[in-house]
């Protein structure tokens, strides 16, 4: 028996009773037109190849429980529509995924790049005003991190308050010196 020469019909009862011949004069008979189809919905040939051979995998694996209504190239035909339309809803949330990973990734890398510098630029400013002599940094202190008045400072050191305005502008100039141009990105930190 030619099966090449049968028509849809008797190809899909043989099919269904597992005759590997008339599934491949189905698989031959339809392979190029599905392609085709597949291809000019998806626009990438290796889409398309694996969409086909998904399709005629199922019909195979699926071959006695098929019910089909109609012609043989119609449900071909749905199937392979069917099997395009999961694959571009896969891809795109695919790619909603991958680009919701990369915005993640790329937010968390430039969050923690900066709090790394912030930490370090902190840690450098801070080990300069520990070089400052003892009760200038004791003075200057008390002005920038606990923000107490001259007077105020005055009060708990015993100092006059001209010599804490003389402290306190002695340690800013040698800061500035010391820090150059992050002396201004000091004066917002502390």
């Amino acid at each position: 028996m030619n099966h090449t020469s049968l028509n849809d019909s008797d190809l899909t009862l043989l099919l269904r009773k597992g005759d590997h011949l008339a599934f491949a004069a189905i698989y031959e008979r339809y392979k190029f037109i599905l392609h085709a189809h597949a291809l000019n919905k998806l626009r990438d040939r290796t889409e398309a190849n694996d969409i086909i051979q998904e399709v005629f995998i199922y019909l195979w694996d699926k071959r006695e429980a098929i019910e089909f209504k109609g012609q043989l190239a119609g449900y071909l035909y749905t199937a392979v529509r069917n099997a395009v339309i999961n694959r571009i809803a896969h891809i795109g949330v695919k790619n909603k995924y991958i680009d919701s990973i990369k915005a993640c990734k790329d937010n968390f890398k430039v969050e923690t790049d900066h709090r790394i510098r912030e930490k370090q630029l902190i840690q450098f400013i801070e080990d300069e005003i520990a070089q400052l002599p003892q009760k200038m940094r004791e003075v200057f202190e008390l002005s920038r991190k606990q923000h107490l008045t001259h007077k105020e400072i005055a009060d708990k050191l015993e100092l006059s308050e001209q010599t804490v305005s003389k402290q306190i502008s002695n340690a800013l100039k040698i800061l500035k010196v010391k820090l150059g141009p992050l002396f201004n990105v000091m004066l917002f930190m502390i």
